[in-house]
């Protein structure tokens, strides 16, 4: 059996991006990676979106980049200036096509179907692929999403909504999310956070088809897209093994309360760039824990109080939009965070934090 300096378990945007960061930051130039990855090819298959409060290598793989968007509730709608850190949809068909070009091009790196055909015993291994399929009692952000294209010009490309709470909440939290491409193409997705085993959340093309002709008042589209996922809103439990680092969702690269996640990875990978050649002694990269502690409170409370959801995110943003941003993508300073936990309906919170 093969051996290698390096495994990555997973060839998804996790396994993919630290695989690109050591490649073009010559760390595999005398080393040795196999990439495990079942599927048999790439192609377009996710949207990836955030605030770009950091750079990353992927510019050139953005879609479409926003200065403004908007919250509806059921009592309003509020408009929000993000200029000083635009929101980015990457492309995952472009972000694929770039990373595996370049991979391409070092021979010491090589894809398996199965871990089963190398022997990892005296590898790194840098393992992307979570097991969550046994809690799906918990809470997730599940949504679907199809990318649109209208007759005439319908959309105002330079604003995107980020939550829109004007539909049917089956006493959980629903909301739609659609990000305008062009005046005739945008995606328009359907987010609910609850437990993923409740099917009868799951009549995902009813609720789209409704939001499009009853509220967006859209009769006739074409759909080019479709997405669809769940991402998990807890940690997974990770058994240390010897030589062996979780990264990406696996390794607690989503963020709780929004379930953002690429511009972490991009951070995490970053991390163990530059320590790649000490991996196994330093700390492993981790969102801040006091994310996770607000995010688990903010959980509970949506949890127990759904209805509580548009109410929580317009009072985020009633602090200052670059606080908020800085807050949701963690990378707020202590009196940013004191400015957004002030907003927060405060006894029930101090009820779930009890």
């Amino acid at each position: 059996m093969k051996e290698f300096d390096y495994i990555i378990i997973g060839g998804g945007c996790a396994g993919l991006s630290l695989a690109y960061e050591l490649e073009i930051n010559d760390k595999l130039k005398n080393k040795t990676l196999a990439i495990i990855e079942t599927r048999e090819n790439y192609k377009r298959d996710k949207t990836w979106s955030f605030w770009r409060i950091f750079s990353h290598n992927f510019d050139d793989c953005v879609k479409k980049s926003w200065n403004n968007f908007s919250i509806n509730t059921s009592n309003e709608t509020k408009y929000i200036d993000c200029q000083s850190t635009p929101y980015q949809t990457i492309d995952s068909g472009l972000f694929y096509e770039k990373i595996l070009s370049k991979l391409d091009s070092n021979k010491n790196i090589i894809f398996f179907k199965s871990i089963d055909q190398i022997d990892k015993s005296n590898s790194i291994v840098f393992n992307s692929v979570p097991n969550f399929e046994k809690r799906q009692n918990e809470l997730w952000q599940h949504f679907c999403g199809v990318e649109i294209e209208t007759r005439k010009d319908f959309f105002d490309e330079e604003i995107f909504n980020l939550m829109d709470f004007k539909c049917d909440q089956r006493n959980r939290v629903h909301f739609f999310y659609t990000l305008p491409f062009t005046r005739k193409t945008a995606l328009v997705e359907t987010t609910w956070i609850s437990e993923l085993n409740n099917s009868s959340l799951n009549d995902y093309e009813e609720q789209i088809d409704d939001y499009l002709c009853n509220h967006l008042n859209l009769r006739q589209c074409k759909i080019h897209f479709k997405e669809q996922g769940a991402i998990p809103l807890f940690r997974q439990k990770n058994v240390n093994k010897l030589n062996e680092i979780y990264i990406g969702s696996a390794g607690g690269m989503t963020r709780l309360s929004t379930g953002y996640t690429f511009l972490n990875i991009q951070e995490q990978s970053r991390y163990i760039r530059e320590n790649i050649e000490n991996i196994k002694n330093v700390k492993l990269f981790k969102i801040s824990s006091k994310y996770d502690f607000l995010d688990k409170i903010l959980l509970r409370v949506l949890k127990n109080n759904p209805n509580e959801m548009e109410n929580i995110f317009i009072k985020v943003f009633n602090s200052k939009p670059k606080t908020a941003i800085n807050f949701l993508s963690n990378k707020s300073n202590f009196f940013e965070d004191l400015e957004v936990i002030l907003k927060m309906p405060k006894w029930k919170f101090l009820k779930e934090l009890i």
